[in-house]
């Protein structure tokens, strides 16, 4: 785990408060009864009382425990939850608590309806070249999943739950990259962020051969709590389907579900304050939505010099998601990171969420280590106390996600001036894969703007396959401006709408 991602993660964690044994289900290696509704009422529950923030103490030996340190607790592979068994397609281990990560979070094991919890030993960890430290029960951290993903006779690691309530998870072929959160409050706002967070899992335990494994959690914040399920399957496109469950102490106003969290520094499109040999440094490069109206939309993403909201209103879309389209080493040559490999993750709602917007900030950062992207559904009313307010969609992680497959999609955005101009003009060139076969006739692109003039817009074959479209856009004083763009046949769109946020 490089230290973007452990810092990511841990952005906020208030994860188990005073009193939470009045919730706790089964002492360690002790069964009870577990159900559908267990956690829901557990959620209920904890909604009902006064939210407690969480005790973060520990012992001294971790307290002093550093990045470098920390890392040196690993967990023994071999002592892998469900190893011994051997037709299991699912193993877990276990994350130790300690720097970032100092909240208890309670783990359990759900089996032929009965839930026991895990208990925490310094014999299912490996400290070398230190000697294993003198600990109680002092619980864990987080967890990850592995399964034969690549190949059969391998288990890989699949998913990570560490930190708040940040997820991540990884398809064929890939790598770690964006995360997703069992829910956001008050993202890029002016107040404080508010960061809810898992406080307690439940992994049940797959039957054999099983081609999914269930996860059900318990999320605690001082404005809510909720019950969430996981049902996860691997493969080319690795899907969580998620139920989630919210029980708000207080009106929610700025409620974000399903959040997606990235990380995009620069490419081809702003290069502002970078001086760096690759031609690209991002986890995801635009934010995709599929309108229940047909349109296909395509933003990308920005690395801004302030703040930026901006919000897709309408009925929840068939879908939405924050993309990594570039999947050539050359996009990057990063021989490191491999961003090519990042997923992307896309979010299909389940069910009727009404109306609202698809909401994205973008949020100014100076490096690679930091993700400042967030994306997410709001809806239109506020989230009442005191009620369950419920949310099923489907989270896929894959490499590619193409919702109409015969539409033109934007690839790459490049911006540059126009040669030979005083007027402030700007050169705005859109890559296209797809969409129809060289050489139709009256393909043209339609251009807009919301302040400034466009002028020359062109379409022609790229070279390689696919159009590229090009325009002049002359601000004429502005400073930031709306931009929109779709290639037509005959009046009919062949390609997806490009949408941009031009600023000076």
């Amino acid at each position: 785990m490089r230290r973007r991602e452990l810092l990511a993660a841990a952005i906020g964690t208030p994860l188990l408060g005073h009193g939470w044994s009045a919730f706790a289900l089964e002492a360690s290696g002790v069964a009870s009864p577990f159900d559908d509704g267990t956690v829901a009422a557990l959620a209920q529950a904890l909604a009902a009382r006064d939210y407690t923030a969480p005790d973060t103490a520990l012992p001294a030996v971790l307290e002093e425990a550093n990045y470098d340190a920390y890392r040196d607790f690993r967990y023994r592979p071999d002592r892998a939850l469900w190893r011994e068994h051997g037709d299991a397609r699912f193993q877990a281990q276990f994350f130790h608590r300690g720097f970032l990560f100092r909240p208890k979070v309670e783990l359990h094991v759900v089996e032929n309806g009965q839930a026991r919890a895990l208990p925490f030993s310094t014999d299912l960890f490996d400290y070398a070249p230190n000697p294993a430290p003198a600990l109680g029960d002092i619980g864990f951290a987080g967890f990850r999943l592995h399964a034969p993903l690549n190949r059969a006779d391998y288990f890989d690691e699949l998913c990570v739950f560490l930190g708040a309530s940040y997820f991540r998870a990884v398809a064929r072929g890939l790598g770690y990259g964006l995360s997703a959160r069992g829910l956001a409050l008050g993202s890029g706002e002016p107040a404080a962020e508010e960061f809810p967070a898992f406080r307690a899992f439940w992994l049940h335990r797959p039957e054999a051969g099983s081609a999914s494994i269930t996860i059900d959690a318990l999320l605690d914040s001082p404005s809510v709590a909720g019950a969430f399920r996981f049902v996860v399957t691997p493969g080319d496109e690795t899907v969580f389907d998620v139920d989630a469950r919210l029980y708000p102490r207080v009106a929610l106003d700025k409620a974000g579900i399903a959040p997606l969290t990235s990380m995009f520094h620069f490419d081809a499109s702003g290069r502002r304050d970078v001086d760096d040999y690759r031609p690209a440094v991002h986890d995801s490069d635009g934010l995709a939505v599929f309108a229940r109206t047909g349109e296909q939309i395509w933003r990308p993403l920005h690395n801004p010099r302030s703040i930026q909201h901006s919000g897709f209103q309408g009925r929840a879309p068939v879908g939405f998601g924050l993309m990594q389209r570039k999947r050539d080493f050359a996009d990057f040559e990063d021989a490191e990171a491999h961003y090519e490999r990042r997923p992307s993750a896309w979010i299909e709602p389940l069910g009727d969420w009404g109306d609202g917007e698809v909401h994205l900030v973008e949020i100014p950062t100076a490096d690679e280590y930091h993700d400042n992207i967030v994306a997410f559904w709001r809806p239109a009313s506020p989230l009442p106390a005191g009620r369950e307010s419920r949310w099923r969609y489907r989270v896929h992680w894959t490499a590619t996600h193409l919702w109409q497959p015969a539409l033109a999609h934007v690839v790459a955005t490049r911006i540059g001036a126009v040669p030979k101009t005083t007027r402030g003009a700007r050169l705005i060139v859109v890559d296209l894969h797809g969409g129809p076969e060289p050489g139709v006739p009256a393909l043209g692109a339609e251009v807009r703007a919301s302040t400034g003039a466009v002028r020359n817009a062109v379409v022609h074959a790229r070279p390689g396959g696919g159009w590229r479209v090009g325009f002049e856009y002359e601000p004429d004083g502005a400073t930031v401006a709306e931009l929109a763009m779709r290639v037509v046949l005959e009046g009919r769109a062949v390609s997806e709408t490009w949408l941009y946020r031009w600023q000076a």
